[in-house]
């Protein structure tokens, strides 16, 4: 017989070993951790640079609602006295100064639809400007503070919106398109007490995001399309418009696509981005000017990746500062429009995004991360740059390791250089073997960089795989961004040939340098991603597990279903029509006899850039092969999911699937 004394100390080691087993559990990423990550934008600096104004992006998720909320903050150019300044249930969004620095404009949707909203500085109540019925989307204040120009989608008729009550609301398809226009609002009151909207732009064109004020205010440069639709940025032109008296003036319209104007300081120029002629979705851009009257257009030095992102002029009208991405970070960089020298801004690895002058065009703001270090707001003079940390939003996250990244390189089966990012695992130690996964990203012409490893949108938790031990590799194969227009074209018409065995390749590199376990390999990618994984796994049987996230498995009725038909076609060269065996040799859904490896398969519903039939098409060529698969279908989820527990499923899901049949090592 047990003593009490005895009892009590056997007691106390099992109690020992149940707490240290359940600290162990709590140590490492979760699903549900990752959800707190805080995502931050829009990083806006006041005129005199004294306050910056920045978004803070939350997941809240109750029984009741499920929905990331962005707030705005503002906080002193030293990151002092951090105030949260909108509260509303609803996301408040693009926070503008006004240029006496006294006002904050914003939209929001509130009231329903996405509206004006203007805040005082010193604090208060919002006023709402406008009482719209379809939605706000981007705006800008006049240099002199009395307007606020924004983009506004034609709203339904009257008759429309009875039809619709009653339920007879047929449509023909590209008929009656509702296009967006350009609206400008003063801030003051009519005689009547009223705001009233006045509209810029009539004709049968839709009106791009990006537009801009002139320096004396009386015009504001634009971009149009034939239609609001993704598949119609190639048809982009550049205009102007009178804010007074309402003339439009085509400036370039070219069979080029033109965008993003920007007028210089004195008013003369106007920067725009010009694609090569004629546009392909691979992307290539340059920079170029043009008088503000019209004229030749002058296009500038061709930057390192053909894709530079304008974000504004240097005070003095000399040079132009840009961002662009340079293998797997981002450089800030400025561009002299007359000896077309280009200089780099930045030089370190951090990732810097969103970024914005300020009006006297004089400090910078931005975010900036690392693999390890959350996103959060910063500034710099843009002359002498060095980032000072202004928010601290993620400040409360749990101090976690996620696990070492570090750039590797090597040679692909044609000897092309090929680079990739390689996370190992958490405490991770040299020589041991573990499961790798594969990463593919979108695009193609999308990039991995050296951002922080997890974020509540993500529908991968790498976090959690790495505390889970396993390894991770994200690798940006031909066809990417971030490494010269040769690189990303390298892809056409060998979607599944060059780009697979850069990916192969890069396994095997992995598994040469001792970390990756041959026996244990898994794949997943979402959108192109999810193409290659589900391309891979009817090429190749070392994987043992997949996950396909929203792929195009079937190029031909891709083009039919799909919000951008023109996509396809252009990778490839032709319709189906014109090249049948092309599409048919790089479809998933044509080469899917003898495919072995259990997959997972994640889809919205309401995708129309990739429709959920690409989903089901794969899903059962498996089922009917008796390959294990399982598809999960997120309700009301566009192309990438929007409800955080739509992407906390795809994550709890991605982890189970993946557990089930590599394991970790931990």
């Amino acid at each position: 017989m047990q003593t009490p004394k005895l009892f009590r100390s056997m007691l106390l080691l099992v109690l020992a070993f149940l707490f240290a087993n359940i600290s162990s559990a709590q140590s490492g990423w979760t699903p549900e951790l990752t959800m707190k990550v805080k995502t931050i934008g829009a990083v806006r600096v006041s005129p005199d640079g004294k306050k910056v104004a920045y978004t803070v992006s939350a997941a809240v998720m109750t029984p009741e609602r499920s929905e990331f909320v962005t707030q705005i903050w503002l906080a002193n150019a030293d990151g002092s006295q951090p105030t949260q300044l909108t509260f509303a249930e609803k996301s408040s969004d693009n926070p503008q100064w006004s240029p006496d620095g006294s006002l904050i404009a914003f939209t929001s949707s509130r009231s329903t639809k996405s509206n004006l909203y203007v805040i005082h500085v010193a604090g208060g109540e919002a006023e709402q400007l406008t009482d719209v019925k379809s939605g706000v989307g981007n705006f800008a204040w006049s240099p002199d503070g009395k307007w606020l120009a924004f983009i506004m989608r034609d709203a339904p008729t009257d008759d429309e919106e009875k039809a619709a009550k009653g339920r007879d609301d047929s449509r023909w398809v590209d008929e009656n398109v509702k296009m967006n226009r350009l609206y400008v609002i003063s801030l003051e009151r009519d005689g009547n007490g009223k705001r009233e909207p006045k509209k810029l732009t009539a004709g049968d064109y839709n009106v791009e995001g990006d537009f801009d004020w002139s320096p004396d205010g009386r015009t504001i440069a634009f971009t149009r399309t034939k239609m609001p639709k993704a598949d119609y940025w190639t048809t982009s032109d550049l205009l102007s418009v009178d804010v007074a008296g309402g003339e439009i003036k085509t400036l370039a319209a070219t069979p080029a696509s033109e965008s993003n104007p920007l007028y210089s300081p004195d008013g003369k120029w106007i920067a725009y981005l010009i694609s090569e002629d004629p546009p392909h979705w691979a992307g290539y851009r340059r920079i170029a000017i043009i008088s503000a009257g019209g004229g030749n257009t002058k296009q500038l030095a061709e930057t390192y990746d053909g894709q530079p992102g304008l974000i504004d002029w240097s005070s003095d009208g000399r040079q132009i500062y840009f961002l662009e991405t340079h293998g797997t970070v981002t450089r800030l960089s400025a561009i002299d429009v007359n000896t077309n020298s280009i200089t780099d801004v930045n030089k370190g690895s951090e990732v810097i995004g969103t970024p914005a002058l300020n009006a006297s065009r004089a400090v910078i703001g931005f975010t900036l991360q690392a693999p390890d270090k959350a996103p959060e707001a910063y500034i710099s003079s843009i002359v002498a740059f060095a980032p000072a940390q202004v928010s601290r939003a993620n400040a409360d996250l749990p101090k976690l390791s996620v696990g070492k990244t570090e750039v590797v390189r090597w040679k692909s089966t044609d000897a092309m250089d090929i680079e990739g990012l390689l996370t190992y695992p958490v405490d991770y130690q040299p020589g041991k073997r573990v499961p790798l996964l594969l990463n593919v990203h979108g695009g193609p012409a999308g990039v991995f960089t050296q951002s922080f490893l997890e974020g509540s949108r993500a529908v991968y938790p790498l976090a959690v795989f790495a505390s889970r031990g396993y390894a991770i590799l994200r690798v940006n194969p031909r066809g990417s961004s971030g490494y010269g227009q040769k690189f990303r074209y390298a892809n056409l018409r060998d979607w599944g040939g060059g780009d697979y065995r850069d990916l192969m390749t890069g396994v095997d590199k992995v598994i040469e340098m001792g970390v990756a376990d041959p026996d244990r390999l898994g794949v997943m990618g979402w959108s192109y991603g999810g193409y290659m994984t589900s391309w891979i796994i009817t090429q190749t049987h070392r994987f043992k597990v997949a996950s396909v996230g929203a792929g195009v498995t079937n190029l031909m009725s891709f083009i039919g279903t799909a919000d951008i038909p023109g996509f396809i076609p252009d990778y490839f060269g032709g319709q189906p029509w014109e090249n049948l065996d092309i599409y048919r040799t790089h479809s998933a859904m044509f080469n899917a006899k003898g495919i072995v490896t259990p997959t997972l398969i994640q889809h919205g519903e309401a995708d129309e850039r990739v429709p959920i039939s690409q989903g089901y098409e794969f899903y059962n060529a498996l089922r009917v092969q008796n390959v294990p698969t399982r598809m999960i279908v997120l309700p009301r989820m566009p192309h990438g999911p929007n409800e955080p527990k739509m992407v906390l499923k795809a994550k709890q899901t991605n982890l189970e699937w993946f557990e089930k049949y590599l394991g970790g090592s931990r």
